[in-house]
């Protein structure tokens, strides 16, 4: 893949060299790949770096870019879950704005950093795999780090393939020009080679009571595999992954809900993978929970949301990730999901908003958080399940994976979330059920899009969604006198089109 970063990356062959702290520590020094690899802490920095790129991915920003450009503009605002609230005097917003009304441009900044985030991860696996043949490593560790490397670049290549389908294939560094343009891969040709590599991690890693935390580990890499082969409607085959996780008994549900997402939690024993951030001036803490409050804001509403020392007016911005009307009507009354998830506050309009509140909490500096962001949830597992199973037309077994207490949890998903058992007779009627249960539950983490996408409800669901958008702009977050663009919501498409600037670079786009 040919870009100027990517190339840059791939000719240098230069990676950030870090010290054990896990992920934490920014670079001391750069070393080229000839002479990197000799040592288990050489092999240490190379796998951080590979990590380091999705801080960015999820927060959406990077030394040039903002925190507007994150995952969740894809995954959740471009669904019916969540919009922006329109501001008019801030205008430097129109990429999202296009995301959330279904407008697809090739030169969507948005689309074109994930397409370009996931190729750094890609970039800095391949050359990992590659250089961790040339050297002796100490028992075990080479199996570990070679597990994490496959894992991450087959996360990456998920990524990919679901948001743009066909992406060319690279599994080997890039040490000529010729070599950075590939001709494009179909889905089922990228889809394979993920399962081939989480296939393969997941007999390299070691379990979470036996890894680092924060990083990858045979759980992670069993519920990326049963969530492609559920992609892929290969339920069979994804329930004896799940199975399998709920069986190691290294997982269970959290029995708070609100204390999932906690800080004080981090890396719980609900995690199965989360993204890591920390707090503080070092550049590793996460801000994307002040791109989800809404704008503008008084100065004392921001110190009461957030509890920094140092709170400032916001104005200058625009509000994303904000709850529609949709959302917030699918959580049941009593669903104590509802207010861990979503907050209502007063802009300096005297409009009263909705919010995501999951990953907003007391902080100590402006726009520097310390949440981390959630990738896979064991209540997550307990939801593929419920589908894997329903899908194989076990109904009833299926709804235990919601109503009942699995393996050594002491709650179950309904149980926690304060609601009594899902009722429920046909396999139609319980994927309804799965569905409902998921948007709730795991609200605001990414899951929305891809879920309508896997369900094949995605036209449909949006074609509805826009309908009312457009009949009633007010009720969607418009200021008065505004509405959607002309052209929101006239083609709902499964993918984004392959970035503009990359195709400078290819032939094959």
């Amino acid at each position: 893949m040919i870009y100027r970063k990517l190339t840059i990356v791939i000719l240098a062959l230069l990676f950030p060299s870090c010290m054990e702290d896990f992920l934490n520590v920014p670079s001391q020094t750069t070393l080229t790949s000839e002479i990197y690899f000799k040592t288990d802490q050489d092999l240490r920095s190379a796998i951080n770096s590979t990590y380091a790129p999705l801080r960015e991915m999820y927060a959406g920003s990077s030394p040039v870019s903002t925190n507007a450009n994150g995952l969740y503009v894809l995954a959740e605002m471009h669904s019916d879950n969540t919009r922006y609230l329109l501001n008019p005097g801030f205008r430097a917003t129109l990429y999202q704005e296009s995301a959330a009304d279904f407008i697809y441009e090739a030169s969507n900044s948005i689309s074109t950093f994930q397409y370009r985030i996931n190729y750094r991860i890609i970039a800095r696996a391949n050359q990992t795999l590659y250089s961790i043949e040339k050297a002796e490593f100490s028992e075990g560790f080479k199996d570990n780090i070679k597990g994490q490397a496959l894992f991450l670049r087959a996360f990456a290549y998920f990524n990919l393939v679901q948001y743009f389908g066909s992406v060319p294939l690279h599994l080997t560094p890039v040490t000529t020009l010729e070599e950075t343009a590939l001709p494009l891969s179909a889905p089922d040709i990228v889809i394979n080679q993920v399962i081939s590599d989480v296939s393969a991690a997941v007999e390299l890693l070691p379990e979470k009571n036996a890894q680092e935390t924060g990083r990858i580990t045979k759980g992670a890499a069993r519920m990326l595999l049963a969530n492609v082969f559920l992609v892929k409607k290969n339920y069979a085959s994804a329930e004896i992954q799940l199975k399998a996780i709920v069986n190691s008994g290294e997982y269970k549900l959290m029995p708070d809900y609100a204390l999932v997402f906690n800080p004080a939690n981090k890396n719980n024993i609900e995690s199965i993978f989360e993204i890591q951030y920390r707090q503080g001036t070092d550049g590793y803490s996460s801000t994307f929970c002040y791109s989800f409050l809404p704008y503008p804001l008084a100065k004392d509403t921001v110190a009461l949301l957030t509890g920094v020392s140092n709170p400032n007016i916001l104005s200058n911005g625009e509000g994303f990730n904000i709850p529609t009307p949709d959302l917030i009507a699918v959580f049941e009354p009593g669903d104590l999901r509802f207010n861990a998830s979503i907050g209502f506050t007063s802009i300096m309009t005297g409009e009263r908003i909705p919010y995501c509140k999951k990953f907003l909490h007391h902080h100590l500096l402006l726009n520097q958080s310390d949440n981390n962001w959630p990738v896979y949830r064991y209540a997550e597992t307990l939801l593929f399940l419920a589908e894997a199973v329903n899908e194989q037309n076990r109904p009833a077994e299926a709804l235990t994976y919601i109503n009942n207490v699995i393996g050594s949890s002491s709650v179950s998903i309904r149980g926690r979330a304060g609601l009594g058992p899902v009722f429920a007779n046909t396999q139609a009627d319980i994927r309804d059920a799965i569905e409902r249960e998921r948007r709730t539950e795991l609200a605001f983490e990414n899951k929305r899009w891809t879920d309508l996408v896997r369900s094949e409800k995605a036209v449909e669901a949006i074609a509805e969604y826009g309908q009312k958008v457009i009949a009633d702009p007010g009720k969607y977050y418009f200021p008065a006198g505004y509405s959607p663009p002309a052209m929101a919501f006239k083609e709902i498409k499964l993918t984004w089109p392959l970035p503009a600037d990359e195709s400078l670079y290819s032939p094959y786009f």
